[in-house]
């Protein structure tokens, strides 16, 4: 599907209109139009449009309320297909998806290391290329392509402005993919793409205000405020990574000292082993002797089994995540964290903690209910993020906020 037909797909009145099926579907072409406020002709000639393009389709037949019985109707979800790529910092990984977020095909390829925004770009246009080839048949029916990007994103522009890891800057994503791919694109930071996989597929959409935090390499958050997500005037906000906890503290890639992620993220979790092993001995330096690399998955394996150091390097981390988020409920007070991620993986070893933190610290007795979980949507959650980007675009046009 080239990009004009995904334009008008996504024409205010049909937006509507297809938000109303997807939410409340099956449901009468007479319903959409009472809680629409729509006329009923303007919603008669708009759903056969789209009923014509394929996104939406007649199911069953409703119960009368006098009259013929009104048909009913509904998205149909497995007629149009997305491409989502979470980009970085190491990896890139393209899915397809259907718009219900099941993925019918996924790809990995390393960045390693590149010098310039050209090679990062041509891996990235090879990884997506590779996927589309596979579904050539499928060609017509991709809507569009999100893209999930590490680090700082100029959402309007679709412009990777610093990818801190990689230490590129000025990538120009959308350009490049819109004119090699002739298809929509859309380009977040990962963080709140992940954010958006939540709010459409975590059963979060009913929730007016949620923060989903993604902690790995580094750790950043995508805010829903009011069911929107929320960019900040100048499109960083969800930097929580950057938060500093202490002015004294270790050098962060930023180049400010004591920011979170130095003390709570993936690599810091690792440190903090890579120390303590060399005056404590424990099943986790015995796992290293044995030959197994230090990574945060082997500090969970050690502290599944008991061991006390590493059970020790994980509630340290869990609380100076709970301390961060702390912070940020005292400012943004959401009625729910979703904790995502690398290091979420360590389950109740890295959520109790988390909790015990922000019950000791947090000001007031509501502020305390704040609902704290970790999330069920998998290892692809930030690419099935990057698919939402296109769904927000097709069914819920809005402004940035």
């Amino acid at each position: 599907m080239q990009r004009g037909s995904f334009q008008w797909m996504k024409s205010l009145n049909k937006s509507i209109i297809l938000n109303k099926v997807r939410t409340n579907g099956p449901i009468s072409r007479a319903q959409i139009a009472k809680d629409t406020k729509l006329t009923p002709p303007t919603v008669g000639t708009i759903i056969k449009e789209l009923i014509e393009q394929g996104i939406v389709k007649e199911s069953n037949l409703g119960v009368s309320q006098g009259g013929r019985k009104p048909t009913m109707l509904v998205i149909n979800n497995s007629e149009f297909y997305i491409v989502g790529v979470d980009a970085g910092p190491s990896n890139i990984e393209v899915i397809l998806s259907d718009l219900t977020g099941n993925i019918l095909s996924k790809s990995t390829s390393l960045i390693g290391n590149v010098s310039s925004n050209e090679q990062f770009l041509g891996i990235l246009k090879g990884a997506i290329t590779e996927l589309m080839d596979e579904f050539y048949y499928l060609k017509e029916k991709i809507i569009g392509i999100g893209v999930a990007m590490h680090g700082v994103v100029e959402v309007k522009s679709g412009t990777s402005l610093f990818a801190t890891n990689l230490n590129l800057q000025d990538i120009p994503i959308r350009q490049e993919l819109e004119e090699a791919f002739d298809l929509v694109v859309k380009v977040e930071n990962d963080a709140r793409a992940y954010a958006l996989a939540e709010a459409w597929f975590g059963q979060n959409d009913s929730i007016g205000s949620m923060l989903a935090i993604n902690i790995g390499r580094g750790i950043g958050a995508g805010m829903i405020i009011d069911g929107k997500l929320y960019h900040g005037e100048h499109g960083i906000a969800g930097e929580i990574g950057h938060m500093t906890l202490d002015m004294n503290g270790k050098k962060c890639q930023c180049g400010n000292r004591g920011c979170l992620q130095t003390v709570a993220s993936g690599p810091a979790m690792v440190e903090k082993a890579r120390l303590a092993i060399t005056t404590n001995k424990s099943l986790l330096t015995e796992m290293i002797a044995d030959g197994h690399e230090l990574t945060g998955e082997l500090v969970f394996q050690a502290a599944q089994k008991g061991d006390a150091l590493a059970k020790r390097i994980l509630e340290e981390t869990g609380t100076f995540i709970g301390v961060g988020l702390t912070n940020l409920i005292h400012v943004f007070n959401p009625t729910k964290i979703v904790v995502g991620g690398g290091v979420a993986k360590a389950g109740s070893f890295i959520l109790d903690p988390i909790k015990s933190a922000i019950e000791e610290r947090v000001l007031t007795t509501t502020a305390k209910q704040t609902e704290v979980v970790l999330t069920d949507l998998g290892e692809n959650s930030t690419a099935i993020g990057a698919v939402a980007l296109l769904l927000v675009e097709l069914f819920q046009p809005v402004t940035i906020r």
